[in-house]
């Protein structure tokens, strides 16, 4: 798809202005999961202000993953919020994310069990490549090429919010991890990661290539070295992907496909990920773990029951 006229940057740093906060990722998250659509119930459900709900709605309208419908309440016309064609691909993102949480990340208690319609079984999402079928895909099965004219600093977008505040206290089953929201709550980390995915390593490389304030980077640094997403840099002052970072390439993936899907427009200033074995562009696709058969958003169901 073409991207939309007046957009502004690439097509990463257009996505990471959609969905690089945490607010907004967690009203998608109850839009898919328990079809929220209307203003009262993400309010009751996520304990969040009237005034930053209304505005995070506004943005996500603007940014084409919402459209506004009316509904008759009582004889007085509302609006309920209905996820776009272009918000409805993210639900493959968000299963993503679920299963680099169940992977990665330490188990909470009572949290939802993904399942398949299709064999019946608990899955974990894994990444596959669409064009060979080849399913367990991580970063080093692929390549990374930019276009000719792309500027990987134009990924970075200006942040619209405070940094929000972790949440205290249990885990809420529903909501994504701690540590999820390190990286997907915030555009600079996410942009940080995704240049550690395309093998920037040392400080100052990263500075010139997100064009990123020194105080930031290494607080995001420091951050992602705490949470376990990166080594302590080496000898040559080299920060490199630890187990952990590298299982979050699927999500990396999915996101970068979507982003240029729906944001992309010039071939020059696209970033494209291959498949070295089958040699096509990764189209990333997520497969069950038990039957290896692909998912669909029609084929899964989150099971809620130990999480209510």
């Amino acid at each position: 798809m073409a991207a939309d006229e007046g957009s502004q940057g690439s097509a990463i740093g257009t996505a990471l202005l959609a969905l690089g906060d945490r607010w907004n990722l967690l009203i998608l998250q109850r839009a898919f999961v328990l079809h929220t659509r209307r203003f009262g119930d993400w309010r009751d459900q996520l304990g969040l202000s009237e005034s930053t709900l209304a505005a995070r709605l506004k943005e996500m309208v603007a940014a084409g993953l919402f459209e506004r419908v009316p509904y008759d309440d009582n004889g007085r016309s509302r609006d309920e919020y209905r996820m776009t064609p272009r918000a409805l691909e993210l639900w493959n993102l968000l299963l993503a994310i679920w299963g680099w949480e169940q992977t990665a990340l330490a188990a909470v208690e009572d949290a939802p069990v993904l399942m398949h319609d299709v064999c019946g079984g608990a899955l974990n999402p894994v990444l596959g490549c669409g064009v060979c079928g080849t399913a367990g895909i991580t970063a080093r099965d692929t390549r990374a090429e930019r276009g000719a004219q792309a500027e990987f600093a134009r990924i970075s977008v200006p942040r619209l919010h405070r940094r929000a505040q972790e949440p205290s206290g249990p885990i809420d089953p529903m909501s994504y991890y701690p540590e999820t929201m390190a990286i997907l709550g915030d555009r600079w980390s996410t942009a940080i990661l995704a240049a550690a995915f395309l093998g920037i390593r040392r400080f100052n490389a990263f500075k010139a290539e997100l064009g990123i304030a020194q105080s930031i980077l290494s607080d995001r640094l420091r951050r992602f070295v705490a949470e376990g997403v990166l080594h302590e840099p080496d000898e040559a002052g080299e920060y490199r992907l630890t187990s952990k970072g590298m299982a979050f390439f699927p999500v990396y993936a999915v996101l970068v496909d979507w982003a240029q899907r729906w944001y992309g427009g010039d071939a020059a200033d696209e970033l494209t990920i291959s498949h070295v074995a089958c040699g096509n562009r990764l189209q990333p696709v997520l497969l069950c773990s038990e039957c290896g058969g692909q998912l669909t958003r029609k084929s899964v169901h989150f099971d809620l029951r130990g999480s209510a």
